[in-house]
């Protein structure tokens, strides 16, 4: 077919009609809702990828991680010796004990356990920050609550399982547990947390060190605990570095500062950085690694 026959075949067809296009679409079936949020749930499963490079992440990557193994490397020159049989209160073999509680004799070895061997697989690295604030006015009236909500929603822009991510709780209410002096119920409402990983924790660990931190008033650097505190206690073995910030801080970050006055009041906040490190020396690995990503520390 020649050229010209063929242009004569394009210009012979019908025009469609562009209003044909903003018709609304006929509905055949509809979406199912969820029964938590009662939002609709699409029939595809919407993804989000990280839109941005994030500057703290390749940091970690590029500078912190062989600055860490170098900092907490210990070399093993004849390897590490066989772990010792920790002998059990009853013999786990015995049928008369098979389902009894059997506790190790010598009590508890979570302090003793070693730092697993320094490999470049292992280095310590950040795994979570669990932001959380309580409110009391919250026992007397729920609404007091819906302050620390909007404002951790707007510091993290977390939601439950937003962007295809299962594992996002988003801001869960934090509720009591047990009666406390008779002010605290079981299942009232006290607070609320949000647990933050991946590219929105180092966005938030940016936003903390760069804005918030070098601005609040009196601020010397995180406390460290005294050099006679044990290191075989739970919490120096946790390797979870926290620490709070008072409610005048909520008004530096640039997500409140903005709108400052949409909140009835700040809101104090404790912070835990949860790290990979184990074993005996977990909190100092977790405190030379937190100090690489400029926060700062004081010993007193």
């Amino acid at each position: 077919m020649s050229a010209a026959a063929t242009t004569r075949s394009i210009i012979s067809r019908p025009i469609r009609p562009p209003t044909r296009f903003g018709r609304t679409p006929t509905i055949t079936r509809h979406l199912r809702k969820n029964k938590r949020t009662q939002l609709p749930i699409p029939q595809v499963k919407i993804l989000t990828r990280e839109f941005a490079p994030c500057r703290f992440e390749d940091h970690y990557h590029s500078t912190i991680a062989d600055n860490a193994m170098y900092m907490t490397y210990i070399h093993e020159h004849n390897g590490r010796p066989e772990a010792r049989p920790i002998r059990l209160t009853y013999d786990p073999n015995d049928p008369y004990t098979k389902n009894r509680h059997n506790p190790p004799v010598g009590g508890q070895q979570l302090g003793k356990k070693p730092p697993p061997p320094s490999r470049p697989d292992n280095v310590i690295r950040l795994e979570k920050i669990s932001i959380h604030t309580m409110q009391k006015d919250a026992l007397a009236t729920k609404q007091n609550l819906l302050g620390p909500l909007m404002a951790l929603r707007a510091l993290t822009g977390e939601s439950y399982k937003a962007g295809g991510r299962h594992t996002a709780e988003g801001i869960q209410i934090v509720r009591g547990k047990k009666s406390v002096g008779g002010w605290i119920r079981p299942g009232v409402p006290v607070g609320a947390k949000v647990d933050l990983k991946g590219q929105a924790m180092y966005d938030f660990l940016g936003t903390l060190v760069e804005f918030v931190l070098p601005r609040i008033r009196d601020f010397g650097g995180v406390t460290l605990p005294p050099q006679s505190s044990s290191v075989n206690s739970p919490s120096a073995v946790s390797g979870v570095v926290s620490f709070g910030i008072p409610p005048e801080a909520m008004a530096l970050f640039p997500q409140i500062e903005v709108n400052l006055d949409s909140y009835p009041k700040q809101y104090g906040m404790h912070l835990h950085f949860v790290t990979s490190a184990t074993g005996v020396g977990a909190q100092h690995r977790a405190e030379a690694l937190l100090s690489g990503f400029q926060i700062p520390f004081l010993r007193k």
